[in-house]
Formats: C-alpha cells, structure tokens, sequence
C-alpha cells in the first residue's frame, strides 16, 4: 500500500506503486490533463521535480505542478528549448547541439553550424517547433551508462554533448530523454509530451564562446520565450516593445544626458543635462546621509595589493581587479569601497559609546568586467557607490539593520517606486568565516526583516564570500524588477584587518561591519530612473524644469528676463529666443521632455504673464510669473510628477 499525502493535508491509498499522472488523474480529469509534473517531499524533507510518469513506491508528500505555478513555467520553458533543439535538427541535421538552458523569461539553445542562422531560418524553425509540437509526442525519460552514452553521441557526429557526458565523473548512470526522432542528455524533468508546448517564440541568434572561453569555437545561441498562456506572453511581448521605447541608451542620446565610445569600454561620458540629473541624486543622498547619522568621508582610489589579499578579495575576486604598479609595488584599484572604510575606522581608537559610526562615501569603483557583458549604463567598469559602512556592536545589529530597511524604503518611494521584493542571501560555498558566525549573521538579518513586516525569500548560496545580506529589489512602471540595494553582516573583515572599540569593561572587541547600498551603483540607478519614467524626470530630478519661448523677435527681451527671474530663484531654466514658429519650438522641446514650456508673447509681456504648457501636452493656461514659480516650487519639494501639484 502507498499512502500519498497532498498540499491540503488528505490522503490517497494506493494498492501498489502509482505515477505521479495517475495521481493527478485520480484527484480530477481537468487535473490530469493539467499536470506538468510532480513535486515530491520525502519523510527526510528532501525535495524534488519528477516526471508524471515517475513511479511512487512509497509513502511521500506530493503536489502536482502545473503551468500556474514558477516551476511549471520553468518545465514549461526547459521542454521547449529541448523542442528547439528538435527543430533545428530536423531542419539543419548537420547542426551540433550543445547547451540549453532556462533563463528569465524564456531560455537558450547554444549550437555549433557552419554559417550563421538568418531571421528566416528563424522563422522556419519556429514553425518547425510548432509543427513537432502539435504532434503531441510523448517525452521519455531513459537512463544510460555514461559511456554508452559518449559513444552514441560521438558516433552521431555530436562532439559537444558527447564532451559534456564525459565530463560527469565516474561511470554513474545518467538520464536522456526523448522525443520523436530527438534525444538529449538532461536531468529532467520535462513536460509528458510535445502537446504541453503551446506557446513560445524565438526572439533572436548572438555568438557565445563553447563554455565561455574565448579561446573556444564561437557557437549560434538561439533565444526564446515560453509561456502557459496566450494572454502572458503578449503581456511579455507588449513589455519588451515599452522597454525598447525606454531604453536609456536611446533616451541618453536623444536627450542628450550621455554617451558611450570605444576608447573607453564601459566607461561614460556625461553631458551637462545628464550631470545635472547626476547632481540631483548625489544631492538627495547627501541629504539621506546626514539626516540619518552617517558622516560622509572619501578614501583612496588604489590600494597595495597586500590590503586587497589580507580582506581576502584577492583571493575571491582577483578576476575583476584593475592592477597598477609603481616604483616595483602593486596596486589594486578599488572595487568596492569596504577596506578603506576600515582603515578610516582603525585611524583612532573607538569606545563603545560613539558606536554604531556609520560612515557614507560616494565612492567610484572600477571593476573588470568581461566585454561581452557590458550594457549601456546597467553594467559598466566604472562606477560610483552611495557606499556605507556601519561598525556596531552584535546588540545593535538587528537595530541597525532594521533601521536600513525603513530608510531604504522611504529614499524608493521619493523616487517613485513603492513595490520592494526582499531576499536573503546565504552563505555561498566559496567563504571565509565560521559556520557559527554565519548562523549569526544570517539569523539576524532574517529577524530584522520579520521585526519590520517584510515578507522575503531565502536565496540559498547567493552570498558574498565574506557574508549573508539583505537584497532588495524594486519593481518599475512596466513590471521589471531591478536589484539594486543591500546590506551585508560581515563578521570577518574587521577582524582581518584589526578593527578593534572598547567595550564597557575595558577589553578590546572586534566591532560587527554592515556593508550597505540603497542605490547601488549611481550609474545603474539613474539608468533605472530614465527607462522608469521613459526620460520623462519628475521636476525635482529634470535637468532642466523649464523653457521660455518666445513667439516672436518683439518678445525676446521679455522671454531672457523671465528665464532670468526663475533662474534667479533657484530654478533651472533656459530661453528660446530663436526665430523659429513657436509650434516647431514647443515641439522640439516637448522631444525633449522638458517638464514646463513657458510661451510667451506680446499679450504676456503687457501682463506680466506665462502661458504654460505642461509635459503631454497640458494646457495650463496663462498665470503670472510668481504663480507659475509658486507651482513649480511644489512640484519639486512634493517630488510630484508634472501635473500632480495643481489643477490641469
């Protein structure tokens, strides 16, 4: 007899071994029809993905996964890249299959052909992979010993997953699944047939080196999407057309923030628009920092590399460190900001009375990242923090890190985004430190996040090699979520390098560092900023709040002084006094999605007045000059959008 116990607590007798299918079955039709797979919880806690023809031959927990949930998605996803590979085969039978993985949203399918794939070959392949799919195929698992299963890939031309199968140590049994003609190597689990394949699309081809080694054959990675429903996918579909309108590098160069150029890769050129937008948030920051105790300091830009060797990041991450050398020493330059930050604690001995000291730095960063993973202003080399290190003692941790969160949350909503995802990230295997000390750490993170009301996952192995943290990740307009904030315990730093206050009896103790980002890069957020509001910048952050045009030469003089008196106030504006029609002005500067365009011309100059346009087009109508500063003024302390503050 096998006793089957279900998420809601009942329970189904068996006479002998039942599948997973036949469990589904046996609860309802539409259930059967449904299922994906099964989710299997064995009495040592063990959880696992099965097949719906996966045996059960003793008492277990079991869900049935369908395509409603995050791992039937991720099936759903798997299967069809497997259905990729299928389609090209069949179509391109000289074509090598190597790898294909899930990734957010969709999946890949790396393979090694002649000539590159064109968008038609994509297009065949799509409908190849529907045509396979409506034959509803059913995929079966077998299992092979290792060398068995070498030697018929190789003896099929297939010299790439004949290398990845002899790369598994030992002669272990491995698993293969099959369908139709097509056989792959894959731990499974996949969908129970073709069928369960109803909608996806291919996206696009890149290069991507075998095994990401550039001194390896560049190979063709088609991309894909899947999806349980017609309805998600063109959710997805209509997103990504919206983030091509947003996209920053696009909205960099029209309204003329930044640039990029191949003398320097990864690196930015700001313009004075796009510094200007820079300065409001380093601003703002500055204004975060101290209002909540945190003394702002700046520290060294190159290290020896001795200091980077004793913190262990030498040792941990030598890969991304820019080197130097000079006079026969070798220097690292910085990327991250934490070991200077302990050298300005060590400077004077510390009671415990003045802790916790937090300390703030806008600190630029450079790290080495691999070309091929540069993107716009979202992954960069160079970079600035709004880095800070908090030294406390174990009593004060859970405080201060409580505290982060509600200042974090409070520094997103006055950038307009108010939906925060938080997750705990656990110790990786790759670490310094204790088992002890990371159970302290991570225990203490967790309860800060409980003690504040946040709900959060826990991300098993996500770590830095130092400590647990926090990661929070924001939510913009169009649905995308953005890491970008953090806070680490790190018991091991400090004491690598000597951190040391005096506690209440007189001994030396080694304080507790929290390495913590609300920002991030300042790089990457304000690229967040621009795709959040499609370049559109609230007043308070908009490098310019206002243009005054003029409509004709008579009213030039008029349209200079008005921009001066709103200058004048602290206000950031410009005059068009170009002899151009005043609709190819409001247009251009609409373009440029200027929040206010101020028209004036005879009739206002008489009066003393502005016609105001608001962004998109709102007519505001005409206001005195003092009226029109009086709304822009609260516009900006209220951090509104533009017709928030006031009536339209």
């Amino acid at each position: 007899m096998v006793q089957i116990t279900l998420p809601d607590g009942s329970q189904r007798q068996f006479p002998g071994p039942v599948s997973v299918a036949q469990v589904a079955q046996s609860i309802s039709t539409s259930l059967g029809k449904a299922a994906l797979a099964g989710r299997i919880t064995l009495p040592t806690n063990e959880t696992r993905l099965v097949d719906t023809s996966h045996l059960i031959e003793t008492d277990v927990n079991l869900a049935i996964v369908t395509g409603k949930e995050a791992d039937g998605l991720d099936l759903i996803r798997h299967s069809t890249a497997h259905l990729l590979a299928y389609a090209v085969k069949s179509l391109f039978p000289e074509a090598q299959v190597t790898i294909g993985p899930v990734i957010e949203n969709g999946f890949y399918y790396d393979f090694s052909y002649k000539r590159p794939f064109t968008p038609e070959d994509l297009e065949a392949i799509e409908k190849k992979m529907h045509e396979l799919a409506k034959k509803d195929e059913v995929v079966t698992r077998e299992e092979w010993l290792r060398d068995d299963a070498v030697k018929f890939f190789r003896d099929m031309g297939e010299a790439y997953k004949a290398e990845i199968i002899a790369s598994i140590p030992g002669n272990e049994t491995i698993s293969l699944y099959r369908e139709g003609d097509f056989i792959d190597l894959c731990r499974g689990p996949h969908v129970p047939s073709t069928g369960k394949l109803k909608v996806f699309k291919l996206m696009s081809v890149a290069g991507a080196y075998w095994r990401g080694d550039s001194n390896n054959e560049m190979l063709q990675r088609i991309y894909g999407t899947a999806w349980a429903t017609k309805e998600d996918q063109q959710a997805y579909l209509t997103m990504l057309e919206e983030a091509e309108k947003r996209d920053h590098r696009k909205l960099g160069r029209e309204l003329e923030l930044f640039h990029f150029q191949e003398e320097a890769p990864g690196l930015l050129f700001w313009h004075p628009k796009g510094w200007t937008l820079w300065q409001q948030v380093e601003q703002y920051m500055r204004g975060v920092y101290r209002d909540n105790g945190y003394q702002e300091i700046k520290a060294p830009q190159i290290l020896d590399l001795s200091l980077w060797k004793k913190t262990g990041h030498w040792d941990n991450y030598s890969e991304n460190i820019f080197t130097t050398e000079s006079e026969n020493r070798l220097y690292g330059l910085k990327p991250m900001n934490c070991p200077g930050h302990v050298q300005i604690f060590n400077a004077g001995l510390h009671s415990y009375r003045e802790l916790p000291i937090r300390y703030g730095e806008f600190g630029q960063c450079h790290r080495n990242e691999p070309s091929g993973s540069l993107h716009g202003m979202m992954r960069v080399r160079g970079f600035t923090q709004d880095d800070g290190h908090i030294f406390c003692t174990e009593d004060q941790l859970q405080d201060e890190c409580a505290a982060f969160t509600a200042l974090l949350q409070k520094v997103y909503a006055d950038f307009g985004f108010t939906e925060i995802l938080y997750k705990v990230a656990t110790r990786p295997e790759k670490r310094i430190g204790s088992d002890e000390v990371w159970d302290k750490a991570e225990k203490a993170l967790m309860d800060s996040l409980d003690r504040t009301g946040c709900t959060y996952e826990v991300s098993p192995g996500d770590g830095a090699f130092y400590g647990p943290k926090i990661e929070y990740t924001l939510k913009d307009a169009i649905g995308r979520h953005w890491q970008c904030g953090t806070i680490q315990v790190d018991f091991s730093m400090p004491q690598r390098l000597g951190a040391e206050y005096v506690d209440a009896t007189d001994q030396r103790r080694t304080p507790v560092m929290l390495h913590r980002a609300i920002l991030g890069s300042f790089e990457r957020f304000i690229g967040i900023l621009i795709e959040n509001h499609a370049g559109a910048m609230p007043p308070w952050l908009a490098p310019e709040h206002a243009v005054v045009c003029c409509i004709s030469e008579g009213s030039a003089d008029y349209a200079h002084e008005v921009a001066a008196r709103l200058k004048a106030l602290g206000y950031r504006v410009s005059a068009d006094l170009r002899s151009e029609k005043i609709t190819r002005k409001i247009r251009e500067h609409s373009m440029k999605k200027v929040p206010y365009i101020l028209v004036v011309g005879e009739k206002e100059r008489e009066s003393n007045s502005v016609a105001v346009r608001a962004r998109g087009g709102i007519d505001l109508g005409v206001m005195s000059v003092t009226e029109f500063a009086e709304r822009l003024g609260t516009d900006i302390t209220s951090r509104t959008q533009v017709g928030q503050s006031g009536q339209a």
